[in-house]
């Protein structure tokens, strides 16, 4: 697909750094099973700060948006990743989670106003998780993807996920990739499978893998 904009339809780019306040923006409002989690937070910035933003911004990261121009290039939806997760894991607590921690307390529970959602998300800030060794042995590239409501159930998902098979296959010569989704969005599941993607043996639950022979 081409990234530019010929015919004023949907389209999509590689991301940028400047698309960072979208990105978080849009995964609060995909980040309760693939509905808005707006309600669930005072601090509704948490949620992008841990799942989206910093792929924009550190090291062995990648990340594609799709872009509407009859919203004035509003982007409304997101493919992004890493394609050496452990090497990004490592600049993610080097420079990334010091620096948006600062504004919030620890423990959780000393921030006036948090809910049980912010609190938990600020947790991840102070003690960010490692991803899964047996997904990491599977494939060193992991993703996210989120797409606004509106969008969804068009074809833009598996456009995204072919966008992010092409460049991890093509410029960094990976074979598979694996993402982790919520257990509770079963709608999430059946497409993924629909995909090609399979539970990933060993993994906690909601790991998926995909090898891109399956795609």
């Amino acid at each position: 697909m081409s990234d530019t904009n010929s015919s004023k339809a949907v389209y999509i780019r590689p991301v940028r750094p400047a698309d960072s306040p979208v990105l978080n923006r849009i995964c609060l409002l995909t980040g309760n099973a693939g509905q808005s989690a707006e309600h669930l937070h005072t601090f509704g910035e948490l949620i992008g700060l841990v799942y989206a933003e910093p792929y924009a911004h550190l090291p062995a990261t990648f990340g594609f948006v799709m872009v509407d121009p009859a919203k004035g290039d509003e982007v409304v939806g997101y493919i992004l990743g890493a394609y050496d997760t452990r090497t990004y894991e490592q600049h993610a607590l080097d420079e990334w989670f010091p620096r948006v921690r600062a504004k919030y307390s620890y423990p959780p529970e000393t921030n006036e106003g948090a809910t049980e959602a912010d609190k938990r998300y600020i947790n991840i800030l102070y003690n960010p998780p490692s991803a899964p060794q047996a997904a990491v042995d599977y494939s060193p590239a992991h993703l996210h993807i989120d797409i606004l409501p509106e969008y969804q159930r068009q074809g833009w998902g598996r456009k995204l996920i072919a966008r992010a098979v092409e460049y991890l296959r093509d410029e960094r010569g990976l074979t598979n990739l694996w993402l982790g989704l919520d257990p509770k969005n079963e709608g999430a599941k059946r497409f993924y499978e629909r995909l090609g993607f399979k539970e990933l043996q060993g993994a906690p639950v909601g790991t998926m893998g995909l090898d891109f022979a399956d795609f």
